[in-house]
């Protein structure tokens, strides 16, 4: 690892292909996201106040993503389990809903209020321009309402027109039923004419919409400015408060999921026949059949359903706009003035027609598209479109400039279409802080919101690995799960992009997968108890298994920061997230158990303490059992100490249980921060052992920056040497605690539960220590720490570690080579006793269910092997 200059030790570099601290130790980030896309009392569902409010400049989105009161209970229990990093959700609207350059300076300080709640619960942050499908008034989340109205477009017409499907109006503003929304519905907006519409005009308005001028500039000019301003402004305001950026901002990302709309589209009156990313469900329109609607015209459409071989075309739709467009007329813009949001448009860009049919696409008379290729040459010439070059990378400019002007030492996060890879990034935009922000989710499951038998390289599928779905095809967990981390790999290695290195190359900057996850309300809500007489109540067991095949994917070899989507402190079991019916939260107040607390008492961080995330561990920092709520830290000298710490692992376990969905699958072990550079992390839950492999060489000598005493300890003339700071593993107690913290935490004071194998060495202290060696000889036998806290056996192959119990965390110190080459290191982990069963952590599993998802006999008896991944000893359900 490439030395690092000294100075705050709370600051992340971005080196080597990794995020690493002043101090030279490899980092991974990993973390959630918030669920923030509405206005507080404007869930997507809600039809009453939606247009009105938008109308006359929105609702203000102070209370997201977090109030204030509660910040500090939710952000302690993001920290009890294990999270260090945080990608947090803006959406353009809510900077910028009131109209053009009429910011919500409310907001922004109320942003700065939780991101300095952030920075007390020791996080660090990456500040994301949320978007969905262009907008909430589209059917997603992200641009204010004037944008719609901007681009000549008649928002109140678009269910009407299905320019968009929006879940207030579901099916119809008529006749609502929104709990009735499909699943992923919302994301087929990407293939309707508003979404086509505003990302063309967004990136590539100037080439392909020059008579859209507005206040004097084409629409793109206008659009992006405007993004860029806004998102400039908070950063603006971030850097005034002073004590934020860098120590918890560390970077911004680029837009959400951006879209390419009609840009490089090969045939207007086609849909591709090319597997890409626009989900085909329900009504599937061509752009030609979406300009019709949009001029009010009677099409008839495709419509598609998902089957038991997949999505598959099922019948026709005929949809009758009855006349209504999706263009504003002209009287809204007396004299060509904006009553309400004052921009003056051109007397080229007529009103109340299609742009399109305005710029001789298509003729709307005939409804015969006139250039079937229009977006895919640029006009004037033969040379083919290249969105991410010419269109992507140029707004990503204007709009990183706009926020290093502010954040000068910002991280860029680079994050192109879904599973595009980003274009050749020149290092002259970059300086030496970015990472590749990309996205992953396990579509099969999203869409069909049911934990499969069977799935598909999807990722390998879209970028032509294989010439048939046949091909791509994966039968049972054991294929799914090899599946899954082998499409992770494909999105690491695209971060070679940045930077413009050769592919051969390793990449120079490091990967997140800023977006992974799966949903919850899997099976018509079983888990809810809304199936089978509420027999399954509590039983997130499917879910368990779906949500650890993702995030084992981003281990292994892969070795990747991630952000699971996402954490919502107001979902709810009947509208999820609040927005679109997505139910992707770890946690939810329905969920919490009865009879114990909503709330942990008194919980905040105490007002003298400042502490960076990343601080050296023998820093102090703010922890979880340092809140008020928990007892004094351990100390053996004091008896009456020992019997109160003897009851926080137990209350720290409820409560990181306590209305947690999955959460053995997400709060899993996994290194923090590396004395050089971890290469294989591997963790099976079924049987609670984690296992790490790491290289250090001569360069990795972690150096703590506050220490007084020499940087580098030798043992003598041509030894090893032994690095200052320690390899950090986050070691969860939802895994590893005791069993007499498990019995204390059902509420039982029985102390005997077997804990250990016979013949392990033993010891009762908080902290264990090995001796040092210069070798990579395998220690004996592992030692085992067992007290009131853990109860674990580890084996290193070199060195000697610590248990920090109250930080959930195992140190590990060892030698690093002097000389040349590098030198492997191994570290397996366990518990003593037996994996803890879900049960036992009062997560509702029941035996019946464990016993009918375990072993899936239908499928055995067509064949199918069982391997020994899940619990009961079977892999497929």
């Amino acid at each position: 690892m490439p030395r690092v200059p000294s100075g705050n030790p709370s600051f992340i570099h971005t080196l080597g292909g990794n995020f690493v601290d002043n101090a030279g130790r490899t980092l991974l980030l990993r973390g959630v996201n918030f669920s923030s896309k509405t206005p507080v009392h404007q869930p997507s569902q809600v039809l009453d106040g939606f247009w009105e409010a938008a109308e006359v400049g929105g609702e203000s989105f102070v209370g997201r993503p977090l109030s204030l009161d509660d910040a500090d209970e939710h952000l302690a229990r993001l920290r009890g389990w294990g999270f260090n990093m945080l990608r947090f959700p803006v959406t353009w609207e809510s900077l910028e809903h009131a109209g053009p350059e009429r910011y919500d300076y409310e907001f922004m300080d109320y942003t700065i209020e939780i991101l300095r709640k952030c920075k007390a619960h020791g996080f660090k942050v990456y500040l994301s321009p949320h978007q969905d499908a262009w907008s909430r008034f589209s059917g997603g989340s992200g641009a204010p309402y004037w944008t719609l109205a901007a681009c000549g477009l008649n928002a109140r017409a678009f269910s009407a027109t299905q320019a968009a499907i929006i879940h207030c109006e579901y099916p119809t503003p008529a006749s609502r039923e929104p709990a009735e929304l499909p699943a992923m519905i919302w994301s087929t907006n990407y293939g309707r004419l508003v979404s086509q519409t505003m990302f063309a005009l967004f990136f590539g308005g100037s080439t392909f919409a020059p008579k859209c001028i507005i206040d004097g500039m084409n629409i793109q000019q206008y659009l992006q400015t405007h993004f860029a301003n806004a998102f400039g402004k908070l950063a603006e305001r971030v850097a005034a408060a002073g004590d934020l950026l860098d120590e918890v901002v560390i970077g911004w990302d680029s837009m959400n999921e951006p879209a390419e709309g009609l840009i490089s589209w090969d045939d207007l009156n086609a849909y591709p026949e090319k597997p890409d990313s626009t989900l085909k469900k329900g009504t599937v329109p061509s752009p030609a059949q979406s300009f019709r609607l949009g001029m009010g015209q009677v099409q008839t459409l495709d419509n598609y359903a998902f089957g038991s071989r997949g999505l598959k075309r099922d019948g026709s739709v005929t949809i009758d706009p009855n006349g209504v467009k999706a263009w504003a007329d002209p009287s809204t813009e007396p004299g060509g003035v904006h009553p309400r949001w004052g921009w003056r448009r051109d007397p080229g860009w007529t009103l109340g027609t299609c742009i399109w049919a305005l710029h001789d696409v298509w003729d709307v008379q005939s409804g015969y598209v006139l250039q079937p290729d229009y977006f895919a040459f640029h006009p004037g010439t033969a040379e083919p479109v290249h969105f991410l070059r010419s269109f992507f990378l140029p707004q990503y400019t204007v709009y990183l400039k706009a926020i290093r002007a502010h954040h000068p030492q910002a991280i860029a996060f680079v994050q192109p279409p879904i599973f595009a890879q980003p274009p050749p990034i020149p290092e002259e935009l970059l300086l030496g802080r970015a990472c590749y922000s990309t996205h992953y989710y396990d579509g099969l499951t999203l869409v069909t919101r049911h934990w499969n038998w069977y799935n598909a390289d999807a990722l390998g599928l879209l970028r032509g690995k294989y010439s048939s779905l046949i091909q791509a095809l994966r039968i049972g967990e054991s294929s799914i799960r090899k599946s899954l981390q082998s499409q992770l790999s494909y999105l690491k290695a695209d971060a070679t992009q940045l930077g413009a290195l050769p592919p051969t190359s390793p990449a120079r900057y490091p990967t997140i997968i800023g977006e992974i996850g799966m949903p919850f309300d899997m099976d018509s809500k079983r888990s809810y108890g809304y199936t089978d007489g509420g027999k399954y109540k509590g039983d997130y067991s499917r879910q368990e298994r779906a949500l650890d095949a993702s995030l084992n994917a981003a281990d292994g070899e892969n070795c990747l920061n991630w952000t699971v989507w996402a954490y919502c402190p107001d979902n709810s079991h009947q509208w999820g997230d609040g927005w679109n019916l997505e139910d992707l939260s770890l946690w939810s107040s329905d969920d919490l158990r009865a009879g114990e607390a909503a709330k942990a008492p008194g919980l905040h961080p105490p007002s003298d303490l400042s502490v960076g995330s990343m601080a050296p561990a023998r820093a102090s920092s703010l922890t979880i059992s340092t809140l008020p709520m928990y007892s004094a830290p351990y100390s053996s000298s004091c008896a009456e100490e020992d019997e109160l710490v003897n009851g926080e692992p137990a209350a720290l376990l409820s409560f990181l249980t306590n209305g947690a969905r999955a959460v053995r699958a997400f709060c899993r072990p996994w290194p923090i921060a590396v004395v050089g550079t971890p290469t294989n992390i591997q963790f099976d839950i079924s049987k609670a052992v984690f296992h790490l492999t790491l290289k250090v060489n001569a360069e990795d000598v972690a150096v703590d920056a506050d220490d007084d005493d020499d940087d580098l300890v030798t043992g003598g003339k041509g030894l090893d040497k032994d690095s200052s700071l320690p390899t950090e593993i986050f070691l969860p107690l939802v895994h590893f605690a005791s069993d007499a913290c498990l019995g204390k935490a059902l509420g039982s004071s029985d102390d005997s539960l077997e804990v250990g194998e016979e013949g392990f060495s033993r010891s009762t202290s908080r902290t264990t220590i090995l001796p040092l060696t210069s070798q990579t000889t395998p220690s004996p036998s592992p030692i085992v720490f067992e007290d009131d806290w853990y109860d674990i056996a580890v084996t290193v192959s070199d060195g000697r570690v610590e248990l920090v119990a109250s930080e959930q965390k195992l140190l590990w110190f060892y030698s690093v080579p002097a000389g040349e080459g590098d030198k492997e290191l191994t570290m397996e982990v366990r518990r003593s006793s037996d994996a803890i069963k879900a049960s036992a952590l009062g997560l509702g599993y029941t035996t019946e269910s464990k016993a009918r998802d375990g072993c899936a006999g239908w499928l055995q008896e067509r064949g199918f092997l069982c391997d020994a991944w899940c619990p009961e000893g079977c892999s497929i359900m």
